[in-house]
C-alpha cells in the first residue's frame, strides 16, 4: 500500500505537540481519511516489529496445537468473547445481508470480493484476549466482559500474557492516539472518542488460516465484511492477502505495508458509522489467498521449513464501553447529510433507504452483530 492510495497519518507529529498548525492538519487529514476512505495507514515510531514477530511467533505456535488442546480455550457460551474461535464457526454476515449484497452489485466486476453467496462459515481461526480496564460500575452486558483464557500448554503459557500483553498495548495506544486526532479533525473534543471507549472490551484478535489446508488460490479466509467495533487496527502479517475497499472509490486495494515496520492499518467499524451518523462508513474487506499468498507460502517452505504454515492477522478490535449510549453525534449527522446530498458514497443507500442510526447501548449493538455471524445465539 502506498501513500498515492491511503493516506498515511504521522502519530509521531501529534504525540510531539510542537506545531499546532501541522497538528491541526494532520487531525484534519485524519478524518478525512476515515470519512472518505473507512481507512488509513499511521505511523507510529514506538511500533516494534520485533514485539510483532514475537508475537507472530507465539500465535503460529498455538494455532498448530492438536484440536483437543484448542478446543479447551473455547468459550461459546459468551459468544466467543475470549478464549478461542475454531475454523468454520463464524459467518459471513455479507453473504446474506441485503445492504451488503446491494454495496457488491454496484461494484465494477473486476472490483468485487471473491463470491460469498456459497461460503458459510470462514475457514479461521480467532482467538479474542481481552485488553479492558474494568468498569467502576456493574454493567448490563457481562458475557461481554469476561476474565480472559491463558492456555495450558507449558511452553506456550510461560510466553503468553507478557507477549499478548506488550503487543497488545502497543495496538491500544496507537488506535487510542488515532481516535484523538479523528475526534479533532471532525471539530469534536479530543477526548470525545477515548472517553466513550474508557471501559470498551478491547480485544487482541489474531486471527489463524491453516495454509497446508487452505493454501489453494483463491480460497476465501475471511468473507467480505465489515467490522462490529469502533476502530480495528493492524500490523503487519507474513502472509498477504488482505484487501480493503476505499469507500469513495470503489476500487479493491491490496494491503501492502511500508517495509519499516513502523505502520499500522486503521479501519473503520460500526460503532464509528453508528456514532458519526454515517458520515464515516464502516470499511469493507475481505482476506483470501491471492497470487501474492502462493508466493509467500512458497518462500516460506524454504526460508523456515520448520515453522508452522500458519497465516496469522495481527490485529485488535478497539471498542467503545458496553454501556454506552450508542447515538449519532448531531454536528456529525449534519455532515453525513450535507455530504450524502452531493456524494454518491460507496456503501451508501442515500438514493435507495436512509440508513437510520437507532439509539441504543453499545453491547446491544455488539450482542446484534454477533447473531448475524453465528457467534451468538
Amino acid at each position: 500500500m502506498t501513500d498515492s492510495t491511503l493516506p498515511i497519518i504521522d502519530l509521531d507529529l501529534y504525540l510531539e505537540g510542537r506545531d499546532a498548525n501541522a497538528i491541526a492538519a494532520e487531525c484534519k487529514k485524519a478524518s478525512d481519511a476515515l470519512v472518505t476512505y473507512g481507512a488509513l495507514l499511521v505511523k507510529d515510531s514506538r511500533v516494534s516489529e520485533e514485539d510483532n514477530g514475537h508475537f507472530l511467533d507465539l500465535m503460529e505456535d498455538y494455532f498448530a496445537q492438536p484440536l483437543d488442546a484448542l478446543k479447551a480455550d473455547e468459550r461459546p457460551e459468551v459468544g466467543y468473547q475470549v478464549g478461542v474461535t475454531l475454523e468454520n464457526t463464524e459467518k459471513p454476515k455479507c453473504a446474506v445481508d441485503e445492504p451488503c449484497l446491494r454495496v457488491i452489485q454496484r461494484l465494477e466486476p473486476s472490483e468485487r470480493p471473491l463470491d460469498i453467496s456459497g461460503h458459510s462459515p470462514d475457514p479461521k481461526c480467532r482467538f479474542f484476549w481481552k485488553m479492558s480496564e474494568k468498569p467502576p460500575y456493574e454493567t448490563q452486558f457481562p458475557a461481554l466482559n469476561m476474565s480472559n483464557v491463558v492456555p495450558s500448554d507449558p511452553s506456550i503459557q510461560q510466553r503468553w500474557v507478557g507477549t499478548m500483553e506488550k503487543w497488545g498495548s502497543a495496538m491500544k495506544t496507537a488506535v487510542t492516539g488515532v481516535a484523538e486526532m479523528a475526534a479533532l479533525g471532525m471539530g469534536l473534543s479530543r477526548t470525545t472518542f477515548t472517553d466513550a471507549s474508557r471501559y470498551g472490551p478491547h480485544l487482541l484478535a489474531p486471527t489463524a488460516s491453516d495454509l497446508n489446508k487452505y493454501g489453494k488460490k483463491d480460497t476465501i479466509l475471511a468473507g467480505f465484511h465489515t467490522d462490529l467495533n469502533f476502530l480495528t487496527i493492524h500490523g503487519s502479517s507474513r502472509f498477504p492477502g488482505l484487501h480493503i475497499w476505499a469507500r469513495n472509490t470503489g476500487k479493491r486495494i491490496p494491503v501492502v505495508f511500508p517495509p519499516s515496520g513502523r505502520y499500522l492499518l486503521v479501519q473503520a467499524g460500526k460503532q464509528l458509522e453508528h456514532l458519526s451518523g454515517g458520515l464515516v462508513k464502516a470499511g469493507y474487506h475481505e482476506v483470501v489467498v491471492n497470487q501474492k499468498t502462493i508466493e509467500t507460502i512458497e518462500r516460506r517452505k524454504v526460508s523456515h521449513p520448520d515453522r508452522p504454515l500458519i497465516r496469522i492477522s495481527s490485529t485488535f478490535f478497539f471498542h467503545l464501553s458496553s454501556d454506552f449510549d450508542l447515538q449519532p453525534i448531531p454536528s456529525l449527522s449534519s455532515q453525513a447529510r450535507a455530504a450524502n446530498a452531493v456524494n454518491e458514497n460507496l456503501g451508501s443507500e442515500a438514493n435507495e433507504e436512509e440508513v437510520v442510526y437507532e439509539p441504543m447501548k453499545v453491547g446491544q449493538q455488539v450482542q446484534n452483530e454477533l447473531k448475524h455471524i453465528a457467534l451468538m445465539a
